[in-house]
């Protein structure tokens, strides 16, 4: 083994973590390591030492760190994920999606090479394993649907397997990369040429401005009647932000009593209120909404700057794209000569996403056959180009924005395995 197996600061824990999880059975002959591969520390016990045996005898793949030359550019692993997650957050998925950190390595784990691919394949988690990749940023999910095991049976549960093994970690953004600004959907709009978007369904922040989820107002008579709904009110839990102003009424002071309130707690201070019928009927009771995130949301409706040709757009989408075919159907009454002004677009499978948009072309990878009549019948062109063909090409985008997001502590690389599974024959 050369003395570079493991880098400084490593071996202890290696060590002490292989320790942990290896049984000894029997006796193993090896011959003693090189002291280069020895603790600095003077007080070498012999405990240690057959520690490290055990650790030497295991499989070169299980330690992740042998054959790597020495780099100073790695993150912690929990670090990048945080760091991903303010990239874009987990919260903007859809609530059907599985994103974010799916598979995790025994901590601690340094990350030192990331790999881009939009799906990961058992060809691509090969190409993880020799390319010694510490992470796998997967744009789809390829845990999705529950596992009840984790075997050698499926192809699924084979990536799990594999990805433990070697120390490897999946991450997953998925739909949280479709919503933000500078994810998926912009990409794919620059396709079109010039134009301005908005999302179609925008999303709205993780949490409310205020405390709570409800406001209620109430306007009380007397302070005595006040103060006894008021020592009420505080034995509530869940109760945010209760004040009090002083109004005039019909000539008579009375007291606006304000507060917040978590659905559960709605329940009781409606409860409470509906004592007293002078107080109930002077209730206004508000649902606080979550506000719009700008510019973020699924799916993008654009303007072109200036209108185009259809065919000059199936032209600018093969381009972007790279592909030397695409599928069209051209709504009633157009031509390639018609002019499009307002496309609507969303990578992956659009068809709910676009359900219902007014514009002159559907632009997405795929669509039910159904959709598509809709979508024609309504004199809306739709331009298909398989699902993944939509997604891809946004991983080299990414590359150069994560690497000065992550401000180049990590070495990135883009999977030379990964493609979309159907082709043009």
């Amino acid at each position: 083994l050369p003395g570079t197996l493991l880098a400084p600061g490593e071996l202890d824990k290696a060590i002490h973590r292989q320790w942990n999880t290896t049984c000894i059975t029997g006796t193993a002959s090896v011959s003693r390591p090189s002291p280069a591969l020895l603790p600095s520390s003077s007080s070498f016990s012999p405990r240690r030492f057959r520690m490290l045996l055990c650790l030497l005898c295991r499989p070169l793949h299980c330690i992740r760190a042998a054959g790597r030359p020495p780099s100073r550019s790695l993150m912690d692993l929990r670090e990048l994920v945080a760091a991903l997650n303010d990239f874009a957050s987990p919260s903007l998925a859809e609530s059907w999606d599985n994103v974010g950190l799916l598979v995790e390595p025994s901590p601690p784990h340094a990350v030192r090479t990331l790999l881009l691919t939009n799906d990961l394949t058992e060809q691509v988690m090969e190409e993880a394993v020799q390319k010694n990749a510490d992470l796998i940023l997967s744009y789809h999910p390829p845990i999705f649907a529950p596992l009840k095991r984790v075997t050698w049976r499926t192809w699924k549960e084979r990536l799990v397997v594999r990805a433990l093994e070697h120390r490897i970690g999946i991450y997953s953004p998925h739909t949280a990369y479709d919503a933000v600004p500078h994810g998926v959907n912009t990409w794919l709009s620059k396709g079109l040429g010039a134009c301005t978007s908005v999302p179609l369904h925008p999303s709205t922040a993780p949490s409310h401005p205020t405390e709570g989820t409800h406001q209620v107002e109430f306007c009380a008579d007397s302070t005595e009647q006040l103060d006894t709904v008021l020592s009420k009110i505080k034995d509530i839990p869940e109760i945010f932000s209760p004040n009090t102003s002083f109004l005039r009424a019909d000539r008579e002071e009375q007291t606006r009593v304000s507060l917040n309130c978590s659905q559960k707690a709605l329940l009781e201070v409606v409860a409470l209120l509906s004592q007293n019928s002078l107080l109930y009927h002077k209730t206004e009771i508000l649902l606080l909404q979550k506000p719009l995130l700008p510019h973020t949301g699924m799916g993008r409706l654009c303007t072109l700057s200036e209108p185009a040709s259809l065919s000059d757009i199936i032209e600018r989408i093969k381009s972007h794209l790279k592909l030397p075919h695409v599928r069209l159907a051209m709504g009633t009454g157009k031509t390639l000569d018609s002019p499009v002004k307002k496309a609507a677009l969303c990578a992956g499978s659009g068809s709910s996403v676009l359900k219902g948009t007014e514009a002159d072309l559907y632009l997405t990878g795929e669509m039910s056959h159904h959709d598509v009549l809709d979508a024609v019948a309504n004199g809306i062109s739709v331009i298909l180009c398989e699902h993944s063909n939509t997604e891809r090409g946004f991983l080299s985008e990414l590359r150069d924005t994560l690497t000065a997001h992550l401000q180049n502590k990590v070495n990135i690389i883009m999977s030379e395995k990964d493609r979309d599974p159907l082709q043009v024959v």
